[in-house]
């Protein structure tokens, strides 16, 4: 079986790490890895693939930054060609950027089955770009690997098919768990000069958050007083970086002088820091389950998430961006009033077996070599 595994951007790395690695163990697959080069740094991809034991892509489109359209279609095109080139069996993909929704419409209309990775999250809020590739990507997939139980109620709405959806857990937190003792031996609190559980730590990037000057103002005029009662470290995503500087806002942000801010973090770097974090503010999904793991308190600065568990379960609560809701909500937690939560059911490090297993027996999966 020539499996085709698709990565587009730096969190689709956490997500098919374990996957390439747990393919590998299997002899009967033969996996070819492309990189849509839809998000792509030179400097900040190669840690991530050295950190993440991934191999260099066997294929690079270096599609680059564009608009939604214009990306979606520079994938497609280049897509096609490989995909005519290779004739995969499969095509696996993964959470929800651009590219992922791109090479699944592509694929399915080649007559290639799609394995969509982490299916079924809705936000149930079609501003998000996200949202509509998910919404797609599960429409088109043949086999749909939910994180959680409300994610299947979500495509069994949606018309899906009972039997192509398979709650298999977490790949993200296969991750985690592979690389937490790792990241332990971080030094990046003693570089940073902060101490385990007296910080708090931030990340934003969201269109919806920074591209709008009176939100992104309002998050600022709330970050002022929290980092007045302990550090608060941010590494700024470099569109939050150019919108500070574009709104005449990155003076103000500089003078505060307990924001600690940094460039862009290596994934154990990060993951050491929210281990240790007393506190985690992110407008980031993926955040958001790894809080829940770590036993961390998260406040999502969105009105609402594609991930409910974190909340039902876990130690996250949504707060929206208003600036007296994330101060309170900052202030309760420090007061020792933060979430402790719970691991959800298959959080457990197996998910990339489970989904291997799964790809492997899918009888629906026959009947597509033509």
């Amino acid at each position: 079986m020539h499996i085709l595994n698709v990565v587009g951007a730096r969190p689709n790395l956490m997500k098919i790490a374990p996957l390439v690695t747990e393919m590998a163990r299997h002899a009967e697959i033969k996996q070819t890895l492309l990189h849509t080069g839809q998000h792509y740094d030179d400097n900040m991809s190669h840690i991530f693939f050295e950190e993440l034991g991934l191999p260099k892509p066997d294929i690079y489109l270096g599609v680059g930054s564009a608009s939604h359209a214009r990306q979606t279609a520079q994938v497609m095109v280049a897509f096609e060609q490989v995909c005519q080139e290779f004739k995969p069996d499969l095509a696996v993909v993964v959470g929800d950027v651009n590219s992922t929704m791109a090479c699944a419409i592509t694929a399915a209309k080649l007559w290639i089955p799609v394995a969509h990775v982490e299916a079924g999250l809705r936000s149930f809020d079609r501003r998000m770009p996200e949202e509509i590739n998910r919404i797609i990507t599960d429409a088109l997939s043949d086999l749909l690997f939910t994180t959680s139980r409300d994610a299947d109620e979500n495509l069994k709405r949606e018309g899906i098919q009972a039997v192509k959806i398979h709650f298999v857990g977490n790949v993200m937190i296969d991750t985690l768990l592979t690389h937490r003792q790792r990241a332990a031996q971080s030094d990046i609190l003693a570089r940073l000069e902060i101490a385990p559980r007296r910080y708090a730590l931030m990340t934003l990037h969201r269109p919806s958050n920074v591209d709008d000057p009176a939100t992104l103002r309002g998050i600022l005029s709330a970050l002022e007083v929290i980092q007045a009662r302990l550090p608060l470290v941010f590494p700024i995503h470099p569109r939050t970086r150019k919108n500070l500087e574009a709104f005449d806002l990155a003076a103000w942000v500089a003078a505060m002088p307990g924001l600690i801010l940094t460039e862009p973090l290596g994934y154990l770097d990060f993951l050491c820091l929210m281990d240790h974090a007393q506190l985690v503010l992110t407008d980031s999904g993926g955040v958001q389950e790894e809080t829940t793991i770590l036993g961390v308190p998260c406040l999502t600065l969105r009105e609402n998430t594609e991930r409910p568990v974190t909340v039902s379960e876990g130690t996250n609560e949504v707060i929206g961006t208003s600036p007296e809701r994330i101060v309170a909500a900052s202030l309760a937690v420090l007061a020792g009033q933060g979430k402790e939560g719970r691991i959800p059911a298959r959080w457990d490090g197996h998910a990339a077996e489970r989904i291997v297993q799964v790809i492997l027996t899918a009888p629906h999966l026959s009947g597509f070599d033509d």
